[in-house]
């Protein structure tokens, strides 16, 4: 890939994150004004179980190679 791609695939997604956080932020402001609090909690509570479930089922394969690595550094170096 050259620069240019690169630098736009970049800049979508940084574009779309922040549209993301606006989106977010106006749904939270909407339901704190129109004083939906109930509402809030439960929004808050399924999205940092989903967040939970995200990290309880990424991929964390990558990690153990470099935990193999420190653990043949220190017994090396005993």
């Amino acid at each position: 890939m050259n620069r240019k791609t690169l630098a736009g695939d970049r800049r979508r997604r940084k574009t779309i994150t922040a549209l993301w956080i606006v989106g977010i932020s106006a749904v939270v402001i909407f339901l704190l004004y129109r004083e939906m609090t109930a509402v809030l909690y439960i929004v808050a509570t399924v999205g940092v179980t989903i967040l939970l479930l995200m990290v309880a089922f990424s991929d964390l394969s990558h990690a153990e190679g470099s935990t193999d690595q420190l653990g043949q550094s220190r017994d090396s170096s005993s």
